[in-house]
């Protein structure tokens, strides 16, 4: 869906037309005719809306999916139970999955509204990933929680569904790709740590993962806890609601972040385009209007040890059975998709948790973590994974290219997106409309994008402590009396009386409005007088509409102004900081602690490799001089890696591996060279076949495969040259080039070095 609940509203002034002055009552007669019958038909939109909100409120398993799902588990059988549910989504007719294809596993987040915006149409993430021939799969929920599950519980139960998914694909070439969208991706992220052997690539589409990260003057949401003196209110809210925390808030809370958006825009947009725009509101706000509660439990543990407390990136966060929750133990790529125009999720709050558990490229490496991140310009919230035109371009690419991003070596990437017909080698390589690379970046890179001072984590910090203190009195002396005090059956009431539940009742069967609406907007469509985009009057309406808007927006900036002020300045005091026990030193508040372990691990792995770097064959030695050669460009493009894959199918007895074997392999040449590439590049003749046209052919596959993207000069040229050489093809000229291969995105290092290495790099432990 193109439009975003949350995205900021531009509207520009409509030019007005000039008009003879006779013909203005007309015009004005015209215009007031279209007007009236526009708001009937707009009165009876609602009424539609009323109508349709009842009928999937009372579904058994309410959800927007746009496809026939076949269920295979559901959580309330399990040891645990939990109100989750996982299904097959079936595929339409002629869009048969390919079975050696990696299923895909849509999340959706449980954040207020219910299940099934991951697939809400053909342009979504499910579509575009079965249009791709992959498997799918869709895990959602139900309205009401389990009485007492918590999100460990989910956690397990996600993981239990992952398991299923694998045993039901055994001809995968690769583990399920997993996508979370929104608050499905920290719980996604929690799975991953615990059982980092279930997961493939793992996608997370506007995720926040570090809570506390901004940037000054945009996106206040996160000055809110602290605002409201932390989660204390959170828990009277769940104390009304007889232990049930409603989903509604959290909508609600959505809502407030763009008002103009909220009481104007929305509706003005279905009144002023009734005639094309009515099944397009009722298709979202079928979704929108869907509130979901959530236990106690789970509302506490999200608001203390996420959105207020920032545990997560720091490994603070620990099971019933004490084992900590490291994202460092993750081993499946991590693709981060975020936007600058999100006011939700801001790149900060998705990308600086890579600064809260790593200091350098080479640790993100040292643990063998893949991260690619690709941050959009402009698109809201919701527009992530929801809009058709994100769809097509950026989870068609996700999809497409998986394998690839699977296969990447460890460290951290940027994906960049280039129209297909803007490339000048080889578009016959591509698989969309669009040409994906990725390219090598560093922490600096994400520094770039914006990120808290010292200054800023102190206060988030002081805010941290001042909601446990906060809390810690609510539950001592508020606590048993607020519910000794909630008789039965009120929070239904609560529930009932919500403003967020009343703006789709009030046009219910019960009122009687409701029957007049209805034969009156059928009369109008018999007798609809559109008027001509040409009337003034029309202009007119357009203009009162933007000073409408312009208005909203001033109260949403002083309104934001004044948020992030209060913060700064009430949170900012040295002396209430050094009363909450807050470091006063530029010490990192949250950053996930080191392990002498690891350090031990890593220095085993490099000892493991250094001896192995004379073991292999042709397959090694051509991944090798792949990494090798193609370092200097510092990034991946596909069509190298669709030419390698290609160049493989060609060449059987180089992919008799399984998919995870040539992962491996692709990793532990990347490290040798990592390490030390003069003696990895030293041992890379015996590994070599002798017979000289088998490694004339392997050569000639480096040169296209590096050909491919851009053809190769500069450094990768002397590279190919020395490669030459050390095939023993020295004095033979390259073959021209033909296709393409992966080109690794290891540091740039001369290609022949001369003088003495350093001290290795850390190697991964696994």
């Amino acid at each position: 869906m193109e439009s975003d609940m949350t995205q900021r509203t531009n509207s520009k002034p409509a030019p007005t037309p000039t008009e003879p002055a006779w013909a203005l009552p007309s015009a004005a007669a015209a215009y007031m005719i279209d007007a009236w019958q526009r708001s009937v038909l707009y009165m009876d939109v609602m009424r539609e809306r009323s109508e349709q909100y009842r009928e999937h409120a009372a579904q058994d398993i309410p959800h927007v999916l746009d496809y026939k799902a076949e269920l295979i588990l559901d959580g309330r059988s399990f040891e645990r139970p939990v109100n989750y549910l996982m299904g097959r989504i079936l595929p339409k007719p002629g869009n048969e999955p390919d079975p050696r294809k990696r299923p895909f596993v849509v999340i959706d987040p449980r954040a207020g509204h219910g299940p099934g915006i991951g697939g809400f149409k053909a342009d979504s993430e499910i579509g575009v990933a079965m249009k791709a021939g992959h498997p799918c799969y869709f895990i959602g929920f139900l309205p009401n929680p389990i009485p007492g599950q918590t999100i460990e519980d989910i956690v397990h139960a996600e993981a239990q569904f992952l398991r299923a998914v694998i045993a039901r694909h055994p001809q995968s070439e690769g583990k399920p790709c997993v996508i979370g969208n929104c608050q499905a991706g920290w719980s996604v992220m929690m799975v991953a740590a615990l059982y980092p052997e279930l997961f493939g690539p793992i996608i997370l589409a506007g995720t926040p993962l570090s809570y506390w990260a901004g940037i000054r003057g945009q996106y206040p949401m996160r000055y809110s806890g602290g605002l409201l003196g932390g989660s204390w209110l959170t828990a009277l809210t769940s104390d009304l609601g007889g232990g049930v925390f409603d989903g509604a808030w959290l909508v609600q809370n959505f809502e407030n972040q763009n008002p103009a958006n909220t009481y104007w825009t929305k509706q003005y947009n279905l009144w002023s385009k009734i005639d094309s725009e009515a099944a397009r509101y009722l298709g979202f706000e079928k979704w929108w209007g869907g509130h979901v509660l959530l236990n106690a439990e789970e509302m506490q543990f999200i608001v203390d040890e996420l959105f207020v407390g920032n545990r997560l990136s720091s490994g603070e966060i620990r099971t019933s059975e004490g084992t900590a929750i490291d994202l460092r133990n993750i081993r499946a790529p991590i693709v981060v998709f975020c936007s600058k125009g999100d006011n939700i999720t801001p790149p900060q709050q998705a990308l600086d948790w890579i600064l809260d558990l790593y200091d350098s490229v080479d640790e993100i490496r040292a643990f063998g973590q893949t991260i690619v991140y690709t941050v959009h310009d402009k698109i809201g919230h919701l527009g992530i994974f929801v809009s058709s035109g994100v769809a097509r371009k950026e989870h068609q690419q996700f999809a497409s290219n998986i394998d690839m991003l699977d296969l990447l070596p460890p460290g951290l990437y940027e994906a960049v997106l280039e129209p297909k017909d803007e490339a000048e080698l080889h578009p016959e390589l591509v698989q969309g409309e669009w040409v994906m690379r990725c390219e090598a970046r560093t922490l600096d890179d994400i520094r770039a994008l914006g990120s808290n001072d010292p200054e800023d984590d102190r206060r988030f910090d002081a805010a941290a402590r001042l909601s446990e203190m906060n809390l810690a009195m609510y539950r001592t002396f508020a606590q048993p009396f607020v519910r000794a005090m909630v008789p039965p059956g009120m929070p239904d009431i609560m529930q009932h009386l919500h403003p967020m539940r009343l703006q789709y009742e009030m046009l219910g069967p019960w009122n009687p409005l409701t029957g007049w609406t209805k034969a009156m907007a059928e009369r109008v469509r018999e007798t609809r007088q559109s008027v001509s985009p040409a009337n003034p009057f029309l202009a007119l309406q357009e203009q009162v509409s933007s000073q409408i808007v312009a208005g909203f927006e001033t109260l949403r900036q002083t309104s934001e102004r004044w948020a992030e002020e209060s913060f700064m300045k009430f949170y900012g005091r040295e002396v209430l900081q050094s009363a909450l026990g807050v470091d006063q030193s530029d010490r990192p508040k949250r950053k996930a602690a080191k392990s002498p372990m690891h350090d031990h691990n890593v220095a085993l792995r490099i000892a493991e490799l250094r001896g192995g770097m004379g073991r292999g064959g042709m397959r090694e030695a051509l991944a090798r001089s792949l990494f090798y050669a193609g370092a200097p460009r510092g990034g991946v493009d596909e069509r190298s890696f669709e030419a390698v894959r290609r160049f493989c199918r060609a060449n059987p007895e180089l992919s008799r591996q399984s998919f995870d074997d040539f992962r491996k392999m692709l990793r532990e040449q990347f490290f040798m060279l990592l390490i030390d590439e003069d003696a990895a590049m030293a041992a890379l003749p015996k590994l070599l076949p002798t017979s000289e046209a088998e490694r004339r052919a392997g050569l000639e596959m480096l040169d296209t495969v590096l050909s491919a993207a851009a053809e190769p000069d500069g450094e990768v040229a002397v590279r190919l040259r020395h490669l030459a050489e050390l095939f023993g093809l020295g004095d033979s000229p390259l073959s021209p080039p033909k296709t393409a291969a992966p080109e690794a995105a290891a540091p740039k290092k001369p290609a022949r070095p001369t003088k003495p290495r350093g001290k290795p790099k850390p190697e991964p432990s696994a």
